[in-house]
């Protein structure tokens, strides 16, 4: 077994990389695969692009979303959820970038209030980046140097060991690219006959020349070689014995520089890098500072060759202004007279306060300090999640340690998810291990009111609530009784502030903590079922933990507070689907009844013969139709009916509920030859009701006992106690509650049903 994981790993490593090669070898491979010399934001763009794209509804609408953000190489471990036209825009500057069409001197600013998501982004990036270059299309190289056995000179040194013989080999500690070594015109054939192989409307572009580590060493062997009076001298400073190329796999330190908040020193300290005064005192250097006695610790070497990111820009605003002239010049000086060219893509993260730090001399107009900045920041903002099924997720991962990206071919897919219990073991405040359940909906409860109360009101349409536009986002659509209403139909303002403001997933998170770990189930003390949090426990631990969150303002707590009422309501009436659904379970009619329903009901319109199950054209049974339209929809009685006849009513509804709604799904389903594709009959709203949904009258006509009242003790024997056993077991079968759970919905479902029954 040992021995088996020992193989995996050689076997992984052994992919990974590649023995080093010699510069003419690699200029062979390159033109052979243009790819592999690509330059960083060329490089980024195609590591995105690798993972191909998924289509998403984000704001009720479809989008391709690029896989990378997905975090695919990590299990998603680190996935970006939800601002995928933010992540698009940031791919589309990327495209615009490489191929020097503009935005060249911009650096790329993403911001937004915390939990949005921007941290993730850059775990995304470093291991999307990393594994990217562990594979063939992304292979990432750079250049070492050896010059040992030249002469006795101080010899090559980086940091504080010295080359002693032909063995030692010193990369770049700036990753240079191996095309850097060539003259200019010499490296611009090359890159001819590059990119005349490449099929790309994007060319490799590398203007970089080779940095002061490897200049030094350059300089060394052709001044030694030039002395001996060898007449190839290119040659011989660029041999097998002394410059090869060597793969990298890109990490933070390896071609992805990260500056983060806590990080200190001069600007030049964070940016490249420091002297070493013990080592320059070791080298001769013949009374100058040699760049082999650099660090090259700041984030620009480390990130040199692919990616830079500042992240919590705001702690370093000090240093945004000494980046200013990076991006279009390409060049960042160590000393005075020590400058070094950089190939990177600079990405600044912040949360909003660095907008405040930037705007602080705005009044002054023309003779704002800080103008040239802004101007060369282009901003991309990250906003809070809006769509319920994204906000469930984020939640779940919160909670859990789950990972999967929820992927799905139909919104009822995601409904599932977003509804699904959640069983959790913890210890609670007084050291006992419990299974604390979160019931069905309860994390639904938890995302559907963080979603509300970052939606803005301003562009609601009438008749709507801030439930119907969460429903519209996420889903792209809501019904209005038997009609399916698409977000198309309504008009949302493009300048409205949804997820600009609104309760972050962090403070959800920790009420839920809370809620998990107390020691016993203080919302349901008189029942005998424990350890169940039930969707209402949540809203209200949310709602009233507003008023101690600092993280709020007193017109935010305000705000928040009155908009979970109307989510409550919206759960409830959840909860009371299921519970119908499960006392109706039985009484429900199977999709082959309904088929042949609208079969009929098109041959009636036709006036045209149907086939029947043997194969035989028979002309349409109005007497099933009358059954079905009377049983089972509910909506007709005998007095709509003469004899078989229908009367208008029952015409009208057939021709405008069934075969016009028909008719739309057909037509929104027709593929690229306008052929219409195969009738899902629950795409017709009323029919969706028949199969799935059903109604207290109807509960009541079918158990004519049936007493909701009783529910909580039912007397033994009694029609009440029977249909409650099987209704809590259909819940447990059919949407996965636990009996403690479904006994808990179904008593405050009964609760409320019991005040209109009669």
């Amino acid at each position: 077994m040992t021995r088996d994981f020992i193989t995996q790993a050689d076997r992984e490593l052994t992919e990974t990389y590649e023995a080093p090669m010699s510069l003419e070898e690699y200029v062979d491979r390159i033109v052979e695969q243009p790819q592999l010399a690509a330059h960083a934001s060329k490089y980024l763009l195609e590591a995105i692009e690798a993972t191909g794209t998924r289509t998403v509804v984000e704001e009720g609408e479809e989008k391709e979303r690029y896989c990378f953000f997905d975090d695919p190489h990590n299990d998603g471990e680190h996935a970006i959820l939800g601002n995928t036209e933010v992540l698009n825009e940031f791919v589309d500057d990327l495209r615009s970038i490489a191929a020097k069409r503009g935005k060249e001197e911009k650096i790329v600013w993403l911001e937004g209030p915390t939990a949005t998501g921007k941290s993730e982004l850059k775990r995304c990036l470093i291991n999307g980046l990393r594994e990217y270059s562990k594979t063939e299309a992304g292979r990432r190289y750079t250049i070492e140097w050896n010059v040992s056995g030249v002469s006795d000179g101080g010899g090559l040194t980086y940091g504080d060991r010295e080359v002693s013989d032909d063995s030692e080999w010193y990369a770049s500690p700036v990753q240079a690219h191996p095309l850097s070594v060539f003259p200019q015109t010499v490296r611009e054939d090359i890159l001819d006959a590059v990119n005349d192989r490449l099929d790309d409307h994007i060319p490799v572009q590398v203007d970089s020349r080779l940095d002061p580590f490897c200049r030094e060493a350059y300089d060394y062997l052709e001044e030694q070689y030039r002395r001996d009076g060898h007449e190839n001298l290119f040659s011989a400073v660029t041999s097998e014995e002394h410059c090869r190329v060597k793969n990298i796999v890109v990490d933070v330190g390896d071609g992805i520089g990260v500056l983060h908040s806590e990080d200190e020193g001069t600007p030049k300290e964070r940016l490249v890098g420091s002297w070493m005064r013990g080592m320059i005192q070791k080298l001769d250097s013949r009374g100058r500072k040699n760049p082999q006695a650099f660090s090259y610790d700041g984030v620009l070497s480390q990130g040199n060759g692919l990616l830079t990111l500042v992240e919590d820009a705001a702690q370093h605003a000090d240093l945004l202004q000494k980046l200013l002239n990076v991006p279009d010049e390409r060049h960042v000086k160590l000393d005075k007279g020590i400058g070094m060219d950089i190939d990177t893509q600079l990405i600044i993260i912040s949360n909003p306060d660095l907008q405040a730090q930037l705007n602080q001399h705005a009044d002054r107009q023309g003779q704002d300090p800080l103008k040239a900045l802004k101007r060369r920041l282009d901003k991309h903002e990250f906003r809070y999640l809006t769509n319920l099924s994204l906000e469930a997720e984020l939640l779940r991962r919160e909670l859990t340690n789950e990972t999967s990206v929820w992927v799905a071919d139909a919104y009822e897919e995601l409904e599932e998810k977003i509804r699904e219990p959640l069983t959790m073991t913890v210890r609670d405040s007084s050291h006992q291990v419990i299974d604390r359940e979160l019931a069905p909906h309860a994390i639904e409860a938890a995302a559907l009111y963080a979603v509300v109360t970052r939606l803005d009101t301003d562009d609601l349409p009438p008749g709507l609530d801030l439930g119907d536009k969460a429903q519209l986002f996420d889903a792209g659509y809501i019904h209005d009784g038997d009609d399916r209403m698409s977000k198309d139909e309504f008009e949302f303002s493009e300048q409205a502030s949804d997820g600009e403001h609104g309760i972050p997933v962090t403070y959800t998170r920790d009420e839920i903590a809370d809620l998990l770990y107390e020691s016993q189930d203080r919302h349901h003390p008189e029942l005998a079922v424990e350890n169940v949090i039930m969707p209402r426990d949540v809203l209200n631990a949310l709602a009233d933990g507003l008023s101690d969150a600092p993280l709020f303002s007193e017109s935010e707590r305000t705000e928040f507070e009155n908009r979970v009422v109307q989510v409550k309501n919206r759960i409830f009436s959840a909860q009371e689907d299921d519970v119908l659904a499960a006392i109706m379970r039985d009484k429900r009619v199977d999709v082959a009844t309904v088929e042949e329903y609208i079969e009929h009901v098109y041959g009636w319109a036709e006036d045209e013969p149907i086939v029947n199950d043997r194969g035989e054209h028979e002309e349409p049974d109005p007497l099933k139709m009358k059954i079905f339209e009377i049983e089972h929809l509910g909506r007709f009685d005998e007095k709509h009916y003469s004899g078989s006849d229908p009367s208008e009513a029952v015409r009208s509804f057939r021709t405008e509920k069934i075969i016009t709604a028909l008719n739309r799904h057909a037509w929104a389903n027709r593929d690229a030859e306008f052929q219409a594709t195969a009738v899902n009959p629950k795409e017709i709203p009323v029919i969706r009701t028949v199969l799935g949904s059903h109604d207290w009258d109807e509960v009541r006509r079918t158990f004519e006992d049936f007493d909701p009242r009783q529910w909580d003790d039912p007397p033994i024997g009694t029609e009440t106690a029977a249909v409650k056993d099987e209704t809590i077991q259909n819940m447990i079968e059919m949407f996965d509650y636990t009996a403690a759970s479904a006994e808990l919905t179904s008593r405050h479902v009964m609760g409320q049903v019991s005040y209109k029954w009669d």
